[in-house]
């Protein structure tokens, strides 16, 4: 099986400040840099302990996309450095195979959630997005992008707000919340539970892979709610597109792809 992980580093186990995400602040981002790499290799490790043959293709999808060590993933991992410039973004990659899983780690909740002291999506500019009247996550967009392509998502590790939507949106998804947000802090286990939880978790996810399809809308109606009201009047101007009010934007497609197309050039940095 051809597997894909997209990973991310605010959802990762004790994370709690920017400065902690963050390449230009080393002396606090280089613990939370290594706890994102062991949590991605043992999401490695687990699926290999459940299928030894597993070919295994991880998307470094965090800020500069260069953050992961891949000297410490298994030998059958390749990774996927810095930003190509594709619409797929935080998946790219996953439209170059035939992918039997996608799995998510470093996730977090969505701009606007209380779930997560760093909640947002794709970037601090916008208040939130909506898709489909639903506020939407970093996940729940490339979740929708595996289904596009027909790829099962099985996996998620992050915040416990962002894991309780996926367990009710992916009835069949395992998930291993590591951070619980209280206001500006965060409650998290301890770095080597949450390695072993996502061993142990990516390892059971891959058995459920049917029951893990993404639900996929006929239609997509996204609302962008930019903080700034230039902002928005700029972005407005992508074909299509319309401002609905002085910070809101609002795009509509049937086609997943054209919603990707219009987050490429008006949510991604």
């Amino acid at each position: 099986m051809n597997v894909f992980i997209s990973a991310d580093i605010e959802g990762t186990c004790g994370i709690n400040a920017w400065p902690e995400t963050e390449r230009s602040t080393p002396q606090d981002y280089v613990p939370y840099q290594k706890q994102m790499t062991r949590e991605v290799a043992a999401c490695c490790e687990g699926i290999l302990a459940g299928d030894k043959t597993a070919q295994i293709l991880v998307k470094d999808a965090h800020d500069s996309a260069r953050n992961l060590d891949p000297a410490a993933l298994p030998e059958s991992a390749r990774v996927l450095r810095g930003w190509a410039g594709d619409p797929l973004s935080m998946m790219s990659g996953l439209d170059a195979g035939d992918f039997g899983a996608a799995l998510f780690t470093g996730y977090h909740a969505w701009a606007s959630s209380g779930g997560n002291p760093l909640s947002h999506t794709m970037n601090l500019r916008n208040e939130y997005i909506l898709l489909n009247g639903v506020k939407m996550s970093e996940f729940m967009m490339n979740a929708l992008t595996a289904g596009y392509y027909g790829v099962p998502v099985v996996f998620l590790s992050g915040d416990k707000a962002l894991c309780d939507f996926a367990a009710e949106w992916i009835p069949g998804i395992t998930t291993v919340p590591v951070n619980e947000g209280r206001g500006g802090s965060t409650l998290s286990m301890h770095p080597d539970a949450a390695v072993r939880a996502i061993r142990e978790g990516a390892k059971k996810a891959l058995k459920n892979a049917k029951k893990c399809q993404v639900p996929m809308p006929d239609f997509f109606e996204m609302t962008v709610r930019f903080r700034d009201h230039k902002m928005a009047y700029s972005k407005s101007f992508y074909p299509g597109a319309s401002l609905e009010d002085e910070k809101n934007v609002v795009f509509s497609s049937d086609d997943w792809f054209e919603m990707l197309r219009f987050s490429h050039f008006v949510i991604s940095d």
